[in-house]
């Protein structure tokens, strides 16, 4: 799939190669499985490791479909089992809202792809719930009726509107990362 893996002509920038069991983390970057492993390893094993990049916590790995294909190869098995082990006990965890904040780009261009591609499947309730509150936000931001009216306040009318399509997306975000973590949390997934 397109789009499923590192920028064409990119390295790891933990080892400077082409990708290796490339992963991808909530911050956008892209690592190889094992390195970015290795970096967990060498900081504390209680936490999530921070991107070496731009040094956000990273709380979910995503490693690419055809990574996931060749569980076959030991090697790969036992890189692949270790991220799942990181997202079950990172994945999940209730972050503050500056975080979801940050991670709301990731998750929301990966959501998108997901609903575009006919290959993909989300689970039906999640893919009800994300149109539900996708739709409920689009009407009211459309509706005349608003807790703070854009007729009498102007402008500052519009803050209501924002407030709403931002817990909007991310609630959809929050359910997203929950399909994440279960499918690249669990063997197999």
């Amino acid at each position: 799939m397109e789009g499923d893996g590192p920028p064409v002509n990119d390295c790891c920038t933990i080892c400077h190669d082409n990708f290796s069991i490339p992963c991808q983390a909530n911050c956008s970057h892209w690592f190889c499985g094992g390195c970015i492993l290795r970096v967990w390893d060498h900081a504390s094993a209680l936490r999530p490791c921070l991107c070496p990049l731009c040094r956000r916590p990273i709380s979910l790995l995503i490693p690419t479909e055809s990574s996931r294909e060749q569980r076959a190869n030991p090697e790969v098995a036992n890189i692949i089992g270790r991220i799942e082990l990181y997202n079950r006990q990172y994945g999940e965890r209730s972050s503050d809202l500056m975080q979801r904040l940050r991670d709301l780009p990731f998750l929301l261009r990966r959501l998108l792809r997901d609903l575009m591609d006919p290959q993909r499947s989300l689970p039906f309730i999640i893919r009800a719930r994300i149109y539900l509150a996708v739709f409920c936000s689009v009407i009211y931001v459309l509706s005349p009726v608003d807790i703070i009216p854009e007729g009498v306040l102007g402008i500052i009318g519009l803050v209501d509107d924002l407030i709403l399509v931002l817990i909007c997306f991310l609630h959809v975000a929050a359910l997203y990362r929950s399909v994440l973590v279960f499918r690249h949390g669990t063997h197999g997934g």
